[in-house]
């Protein structure tokens, strides 16, 4: 069974940045499929970003260039760098693992979520 945590939301005003981090267990690191989704008040869940167990990356339109997803095996510990925030990305964003080989990027794909950290943006 995998146990993500996410921690690092909070508030800032547009233009600010702030990094997500969701540390796992209960797994093996080294075999996760990676995510981060986020999901706002009357929407459905939307994938941000997706780490592969080789390190590849994709992002989702509305962020690329602007978030930054990666992870480091040694504290079993996955990040999303966000930087130039808009009002738009004001959500509650979640973890979430699937184990092997990255399936999609949906997230019907991914198993095992954390319980999301919030972010909010002003203008």
């Amino acid at each position: 069974q995998v146990q993500l945590v996410e921690s690092g939301g909070g508030s800032v005003q547009a233009g600010g940045s702030l990094r997500l981090s969701c540390t796992a267990s209960g797994c093996r690191f080294r075999g996760l499929c990676l995510g981060w989704f986020r999901q706002s008040p009357g929407k459905g869940r939307e994938g941000v970003a997706v780490i592969g167990t080789d390190g590849r990356t994709s992002y989702s339109e509305s962020v690329k260039g602007r978030f930054t997803i990666s992870k480091d095996k040694a504290k079993n510990s996955l990040y999303l760098d966000m930087n130039n925030l808009e009002p738009e990305d004001t959500a509650m964003y979640y973890c979430a693992a699937d184990v092997g080989f990255c399936r999609g990027d949906t997230p019907g794909h991914f198993d095992y979520w954390g319980q999301g950290t919030r972010v909010t943006v002003s203008s």
